[in-house]
């Protein structure tokens, strides 16, 4: 049996998230699962570095799998990447260690959130919007404080997968690039939902809406608030994954 890793981009705007879903509910995981399964001529499961939310995105999301097929790896990818939907590609195939694993192997993920002041029809189906301007400064303070290792209960939704709430974030911050607001966040893990929660919290500091106080008893005491809801799915990407 060989072990393969690949990488993936797609556009999640359709999808209802990474991860494979029953009664015919149309996921990357499933699509890519289905394609190769046809290709190989055998079942094939995928692990991934992150499992995504419906409608977010990945510039390069790191997924690996087990086959007893001789195909070569570009031929495979090539015949994949025919299969699959326009919003999904496939690339980078490399044979791997046995014990590589594409989650538990990682060591760092990387993710971006794109966000507008104001509507876009050309760009709103990657960012989300914040329907007014923010103050950036305040922002970047909110972000700092979530550098470090903290309990990030209070920004993400229940995952009775998930073990344990205690990430390692190794920086975080926002950057103005051009029209659009980015935030930049890497981390040892990620709770589900994370991202979009501390994107939610922050603009509603940058608007005003939420003390520095507040959020820093929240990293604290891992106890969120019911104000808080996760930012669009439009604006988040997995960006990168190290090894």
């Amino acid at each position: 049996m060989k072990n393969i890793r690949i990488s993936v981009e797609y556009d999640g705007t359709s999808f209802a998230g990474w991860q494979r879903q029953p009664g015919g509910i149309v996921t990357v995981q499933g699509e890519i699962e289905g394609a190769l399964g046809r290709i190989l001529q055998e079942a094939v499961t995928l692990s991934a570095a992150g499992r995504t939310d419906r409608g977010v995105h990945a510039r390069a999301q790191t997924a690996s799998f087990h086959t007893a097929s001789s195909m070569e790896l570009s031929r495979m990818v090539h015949s994949l990447n025919c299969l699959l939907p326009d919003t999904v590609r496939v690339f980078d195939p490399v044979e791997v260690s046995p014990d590589f694993h594409a989650r538990f192997s990682a060591k760092e993920r990387h993710y971006r959130y794109f966000l507008l002041e104001h509507p876009s029809a050309i760009y709103g189906r990657f960012a989300g919007c914040s329907n007014g301007t923010l103050d950036l400064d305040v922002m970047n303070c909110f972000a700092r404080e979530v550098v470090g290792v903290h309990d990030f209960s209070a920004f993400a939704r229940e995952d009775r997968d998930s073990s344990g709430s205690d990430c390692h974030v190794y920086s975080c911050g926002w950057s103005r690039e051009d029209r659009t607001l980015v935030f930049k966040i890497e981390a040892n893990r990620f709770l589900r939902s994370m991202v979009r929660y501390l994107v939610d919290a922050m603009t509603r500091a940058g608007r005003g809406e939420l003390s520095k106080g507040d959020f820093v008893a929240m990293l604290s005491s891992g106890k969120g608030s019911s104000s808080l809801t996760p930012a669009s799915p439009a604006g988040l990407f997995l960006w990168k994954v190290t090894y």
